[in-house]
C-alpha cells in the first residue's frame, strides 16, 4: 500500500517543483536567511504537488490505461481504489495548503493553490480538447519559483515573475520533446498533443524554435534586475544559446533522435543554471 501511494505522489516531478522553490525563495532573500522558514515552504510545496499529482492519477486512469507509458500505474492496473487514491490526495493538498497559510503567508497558499486548480482544472481535460495545453500547462509548472520569492519576501515583485517566464519559456521544448517521442502513445489515448494534430510537425518545430528562441534573452534579465550576478549573465546566456543550438538538429530533421537530444539538454540546463544561480547570488 505504501509503495502504491508513493508512486501516485511522482516524488521525480515533487523534487524538480522543490528545486525551483528553493530558487525562487533564495534569490528572494538573497541567500537562505530564515531556514525554519524555507523548511515550512518547502513542506507545504511538497505536499500541494505530491497532491496534485495523486489527483491527476485520478482523472487521467482512463487515458493512462491506453498509453504503454502509463498502462502499468496504480490505478490502471487497480492496485488501489479510485476513491482511496482520492481521499488521500485531497488530504495532501489540503495539508500543503493548511502549512502554507498558517506557517509562510497567504499569497503564497493561494499562489500553491492556483498551481493546483490550473493544473486538474484547466491543464488536464484540455489535453483532450487542444494542443495548447502544453502552453497552459506550462503555467502551472512555472510558479513554484514564483511561491519560492513570494514565500521569501511576502510580495508579487519583478524578480519573482522573471523565475517564472524563464521556467514557462523553458518548459516548452522539454514537454514537445516528450509529446513527439511518445506521440504513438498520445494519439492511441486520444490526447490532442501537438505532435499529434501537427501533422508534419511544421507547428511543433516553430513552437520549438521560438520559445527556445526567446529564452536566451528572458534568462538573461536576473542581471538586469540586479538579482544576479555577471557570472549568472555570462553562464545563462551561454547555457540558453546552447539549448537552441541542441534544437536546431530536431528543426531540421524531425527524428525520435533529436527529439531526445532537446529533452536531455533540458535537463542538463535545468541543473545548471540551478548551480550558476547558486554561486553568483549577490549577498
Amino acid at each position: 500500500m505504501i509503495k502504491n501511494l508513493i508512486e501516485l505522489t511522482k516524488i521525480r516531478i515533487a523534487f524538480l517543483v522543490l528545486t525551483t522553490t528553493v530558487i525562487g525563495f533564495y534569490l528572494g532573500q538573497q541567500g537562505i536567511k530564515s531556514p525554519e522558514l524555507l523548511l515550512y515552504v518547502l513542506v507545504g510545496t511538497l505536499l500541494c504537488s505530491a497532491g496534485s499529482s495523486v489527483l491527476n492519477n485520478v482523472i487521467e486512469v482512463e487515458t493512462d490505461a491506453k498509453m504503454n507509458r502509463t498502462k502499468d500505474r496504480v490505478l490502471p492496473k487497480k492496485k488501489m481504489s479510485i476513491t482511496t487514491a482520492s481521499l488521500f490526495g485531497i488530504l495532501l493538498v489540503g495539508s500543503g495548503l493548511f502549512v502554507l497559510i498558517n506557517k509562510v503567508n497567504m499569497l503564497t497558499s493561494i499562489l500553491a493553490f492556483c498551481t493546483v486548480a490550473s493544473y486538474l482544472v484547466l491543464y488536464t481535460p484540455l489535453k483532450k480538447v487542444s494542443w495548447i495545453n502544453t502552453s497552459v500547462g506550462a503555467i502551472p509548472g512555472a510558479l513554484p519559483p514564483l511561491g519560492g520569492w513570494t514565500a521569501a519576501t511576502n510580495s508579487l515583485d519583478p524578480g519573482g515573475w522573471i523565475l517564472f517566464f524563464i521556467l514557462f519559456f523553458w518548459q516548452h521544448p522539454h514537454f514537445y520533446s516528450i509529446a513527439f517521442i511518445h506521440k504513438e502513445d498520445y494519439a492511441r489515448a486520444g490526447l490532442k498533443m501537438l505532435p499529434v494534430i501537427d501533422n508534419g510537425n511544421k507547428k511543433t518545430v516553430l513552437h520549438i524554435f521560438l520559445h527556445a528562441l526567446v529564452l536566451i534573452p528572458i534568462s538573461t534579465l536576473p542581471f538586469f534586475f540586479g538579482i544576479s550576478g555577471r557570472i549568472y549573465l555570462v553562464g545563462a546566456y551561454f547555457l540558453s544559446n546552447i539549448y537552441m543550438l541542441c534544437c536546431l538538429p530536431f528543426i531540421l530533421e524531425q527524428t525520435e533522435r533529436n527529439a531526445k537530444l532537446i529533452f536531455k539538454t533540458s535537463l542538463y540546463y535545468f541543473v545548471l543554471l540551478f548551480f550558476i544561480i547558486l554561486a553568483d547570488v549577490r549577498f
